[in-house]
């Protein structure tokens, strides 16, 4: 099976809808003139100082249009949540230290290398997970997109993820943790993602998967590839998109690095004051401190979850948990562990 056709099935959706390159600058400042009408925009402004420039840039104000089909009042009231949900949280002010415990077994990361697009790129372990801290989880996400986002080079504004299902369990499965995640990155990371690679997820994963999908835009999930190493093109697939030199042999390449925490402090914490020094103008205003805009909008992160944010929070269908892991565990059952299967579309 070609993995480029591992996709789930898409609802009918105009999220392809397309506007001239000629109209674009205008709804771009219709949206950021709409903006500065809100009887809030001072206290905003005040707060944010020169990120909501940044916030307001055309870049980031096009991906609030993309992400909402290029319609004014939905990507002006997408952005307004945004900004206030930056302005409460202050992910500027998260620093290493702040997450060194989330980040300790390697669960998330940004990896050393880019892919052939000159994309940052996000690698997940599920299976070590080491906090059942939702708000802590959260907050390392942020700060991990964030740094990711700093790391773009001037012509690209997405990243892609590699998420590597080894070892993954029915354990590892946290709806609540699922449902914060998609809110924080299609809510303040609209058009972050280029890509997300699902590397032998177990056929378990399945009842979860669907039960998350409808969480997702549907431009959201037509970015997420399923992919098994035992499948006669992954390599073929996989070289298409990375340096395989480069690419962890976890995912089909030849580096045989491991994550190590130490090294990783190292560079993060050398990142974060490159961070500080742009976001005080202490270097020129580059192609790094203009990606960073609008990339980590969280609620404050020192002692509130999303659920309190004054951002239009996505809603999300009720779930019957219970139904779903039991539906998973048959799988695992009779799948002598749910290793063995596919999820098949």
């Amino acid at each position: 099976m070609n993995p480029q056709l591992m996709t789930p099935s898409l609802k009918k959706t105009n999220s392809n809808l397309s506007v001239s390159p000629q109209d674009q600058p205008k709804l771009i400042n219709e949206v950021r003139k709409a903006i500065e009408k809100h009887a809030s925009i001072d206290k905003i402004k005040q707060k944010l100082g020169d990120e909501y420039s940044r916030c307001l840039s055309d870049q980031s104000i096009s991906r609030y249009l993309r992400a909402r089909n290029w319609n004014v009042q939905k990507a002006e009231k997408m952005l307004e949540a945004s900004l206030i949900w930056r302005m409460n949280y202050k992910p500027e002010e998260i620093r290493w230290e702040h997450v060194a415990a989330e980040a300790a077994t390697g669960k998330l990361y940004r990896s050393s290398f880019l892919d052939k697009q000159g994309r940052s790129v996000l690698v997940m372990r599920p299976r070590c997970q080491n906090s059942k801290s939702t708000r802590a989880q959260i907050k390392y996400l942020v700060y991990c997109m964030e740094n990711a986002i700093f790391h773009l080079p001037p012509e690209q504004e997405q990243m892609v993820w590699l998420i590597d299902f080894h070892g993954f369990s029915m354990s590892n499965i946290s709806l609540k943790t699922t449902k914060e995640t998609a809110h924080v990155l299609q809510d303040h990371y609209p058009e972050r993602l280029g890509l997300a690679i699902l590397y032998n997820p177990p056929k378990f994963f399945e009842p979860f998967w669907k039960v998350v999908k409808p969480f997702l835009e549907p431009k959201t999930t037509s970015k997420v590839k399923f992919v098994y190493s035992d499948d006669p093109t992954t390599k073929s697939y996989m070289e298409s998109l990375f340096y395989i030199d480069k690419l962890e042999s976890s995912f089909g390449g030849r580096n045989l690095a491991k994550f190590d925490v130490r090294t990783y402090a190292i560079r993060m914490k050398d990142d974060d004051a490159k961070r500080l020094a742009s976001h005080n103008g202490e270097t020129s205003t580059s192609s790094v401190s203009g990606q960073a805009s609008t990339g980590s909008e969280s609620n404050h992160h020192a002692n509130t979850d999303s659920e309190d944010s004054d951002g239009d929070k996505t809603q999300f269908p009720e779930i019957n948990e219970e139904e779903m892991l039991a539906e998973a565990h048959k799988i695992a059952t009779s799948d002598g562990g749910g290793t063995g299967g596919r999820i098949e579309h």
